[in-house]
């Protein structure tokens, strides 16, 4: 997942946040609070520490900083300084945190906010993922090696692996079996988190391509990996892989959250909208809304304590105007000054 960045670098103090009730959409979920917490520099994913409620925001700021809100007020709580990332995940047992950047992945201390050291990993670090099952952080790649397995509790390598292409978002059952979406392949691959090899990979070509989401239920042993191309959700079954059914959503999705308590699905889109797909049974799912949010808030995270869906992004300007003989740009302007924002959504 690429990082959004600013065309130029805005010279912006972090605001403390102006929080506003947005009108509800049809459908259980609405905005419940807005946020607009501003600064400066591009971001990628959001992050969430539910036992110790905080909200994690790696921003390309000047420097590069990690932002620490509190996750029930969205009010700031302080910074990881001097750290370059795409975001970060956390262990809220030993109190580490592990953010992912080409350069390294620095390790800090989520109660001093302190860096504890940088950990050299090959490849192009982009997405994280922390499994509770062994307490591991698995760091992933779009260039080979593809998974980089780390001990959360000294920050040690335990192995560095290939999946056969460029993985994007991971999903565990807690049970000592880990699943990748492989963005580049339409499929989804299996690994044992014990020995840390692949033992199977689930094609989903004809289904969904460039699949950049995926969550699970672990109960039922079901998969939902968000696609762009086409633009569906592919259910499949956990244990074999067979696709259970195929649904549709919005516009570049590059997240996916599930909720065990309610049984809906969440993928958030580039294009401003928040799909959610509700579990009626193992065999039995529907689109039960789609929520219009904001242009940018691709990525998200899910605050199972609440059942509250946290995206992010911010306003931007015209698109520059085309210019012959050159590749035609996103078609995204500049990003407005101080118009950063996190967006709580729920019921």
């Amino acid at each position: 997942m690429k990082n959004i960045c600013l065309g130029a670098i805005l010279a912006l103090s972090v605001y403390a946040p102006i929080i506003s009730a947005q009108a509800p959409a049809d459908g259980p979920y609405k905005i419940l609070k807005t946020a607009k917490v501003g600064g400066d520099g591009g971001w990628d994913y959001v992050n969430v520490d539910v036992e110790n409620r905080r909200l994690y925001i790696a921003r390309r700021s000047m420097p590069p900083k990690i932002f620490v809100y509190n996750l029930d007020t969205l009010e700031p709580v302080g910074t990881v300084d001097d750290t370059s990332a795409h975001g970060a995940v956390i262990d809220p047992k030993t109190h580490h945190g592990f953010a992912t950047s080409a350069e390294a992945i620095t390790m800090f201390d989520t109660q001093t906010l302190k860096v504890i050291k940088k950990i050299k990993v090959g490849g192009n670090p982009d997405g994280a993922f922390f499994d509770a099952f062994n307490q591991r952080a698995y760091i992933l790649s779009h260039a080979s090696p593809h998974i980089t397995a780390i001990d959360t509790k000294d920050g040690s390598v335990v192995k560095a692996f290939d999946i056969g292409g460029e993985p994007e978002q991971m999903a565990s059952d807690g049970k000592g079996h880990l699943y990748v979406d492989v963005e580049d392949k339409e499929n989804v691959a299996v690994i044992d988190a014990k020995t840390l090899e692949v033992t199977a990979h689930y094609d989903v070509t004809g289904k969904g391509g460039t699949c950049a989401g995926l969550a699970m239920d672990t109960k039922h042993k079901i998969l939902f990996a968000t696609c762009r191309n086409p633009q569906n959700a592919v259910i499949l079954n956990a244990a074999d892989g067979k696709v259970i059914t195929t649904l549709p959503i919005g516009l570049g999705s590059d997240g996916a959250v599930f909720n065990p308590k309610t049984m809906e699905m969440f993928s958030s889109q580039t294009h401003g909208t928040l799909t959610i797909i509700k579990e009626k049974s193992p065999k039995d799912f529907m689109v039960e809304q789609t929520l219009k949010t904001m242009f940018g808030a691709r990525t998200s995270a899910i605050d199972t304590k609440t059942g509250h869906i946290i995206v992010i992004s911010a306003e931007f300007g015209p698109p520059p105007p085309a210019v012959e003989g050159k590749k035609k740009g996103n078609g995204r302007g500049p990003i407005l000054p101080g118009t950063f924002s996190i967006l709580m959504i729920g019921k």
